[in-house]
Order: structure tokens, then sequence, then C-alpha cells
């Protein structure tokens, strides 16, 4: 995608993140959105995957939906597709992700903010890590534009 293109990718997944979404709903339906699909099935695929695979302090929800958004716009629909076009771009994302934030897991991006306690919750609200949130589920939305169109 252009580059305008892409930032509109990112906006679209923070007004999606600002309406109540979470990180992995909001940037698989931005990417699938700009690819013409707009399906309610998308959120429901991607929520077990925001805060970190369910609060399990996996990798970061925004970059699983942004792995979700590249395969709907490069996966194969058939075994005798090839994977490398979703598998390049995703590589391409996660090498970004990282680069930019240092890290890809969810706890770890969080300053040590475990979201399955209570001590965890508290200081995600305390220390607004929502907003933290917030630019990460912008960039992984835009990276991954970026990355399916170069991959196309």
């Amino acid at each position: 995608m252009e580059s305008h293109a892409a930032s509109t990718v990112r906006k679209s997944a923070e007004e999606l993140f600002g309406s109540g979404l979470f990180c992995a709903e909001s940037v698989v339906l931005a990417i699938a959105r700009a690819e013409g699909v707009d399906s309610g099935v998308l959120p429901k695929v991607a929520s077990a995957f925001c805060s970190g695979m369910s609060r399990t302090c996996g990798t970061c929800g925004a970059l699983t939906g942004a792995v979700m958004g590249i395969g709907l716009a490069l996966g194969r629909s058939n075994a005798t597709e090839s994977v490398q076009p979703a598998y390049a771009a995703t590589q391409r994302l996660v090498e970004t992700f990282e680069k930019e934030f240092g890290s890809r897991d969810c706890q770890a991006l969080l300053d040590g903010c475990d979201l399955n306690t209570p001590e965890g919750q508290a200081m995600f609200k305390e220390r607004k890590l929502g907003q933290r949130c917030l630019r990460f589920t912008g960039a992984a939305a835009e990276i991954a534009a970026r990355v399916i169109s170069e991959n196309r």
C-alpha cells in the first residue's frame, strides 16, 4: 500500500481501539477493511489473541492481529499455493515491530505488567498503559499494510 493508505489503516486501527475493541481485534479489522473485507467474524477470531494471548504474557495482540491481517491479504486458499508471500511479510512485520519497540511480547512491552493479575490490572490503569497499547495497535496496522503492499 502506498504510504497514505498505510497511514489510513493505522488511523482506522487506532479509531477501532478507541471505540472499545482491543488490540488484535482492531488491527485485523482495520487491515481487513482496507482489503475490502468487512466481517463480524474477524474480531471474534482475534479476541483470544488480545492482551498478550488472553493475558498469558505472550505475543502482543496488536502484532498477532497484524499477522492475521497479513494472512487474510497474502495467505493461501489451498495446499497448492505458496505460503512464501505471507511468511515473508510476517517476518518483515515482526522484525520491524521488534526493532521499533524492543520486543514482541506484551509483558515486556508493558514494563513487566502481568495483565492476568489484580496487581497488573492496577498497574495498567495507574500507568495509563492503554495509551502505549494504542501506539502498538496503530504501528502494527501500519507496518502490516506496508509489508502487504511490498509482498504483493
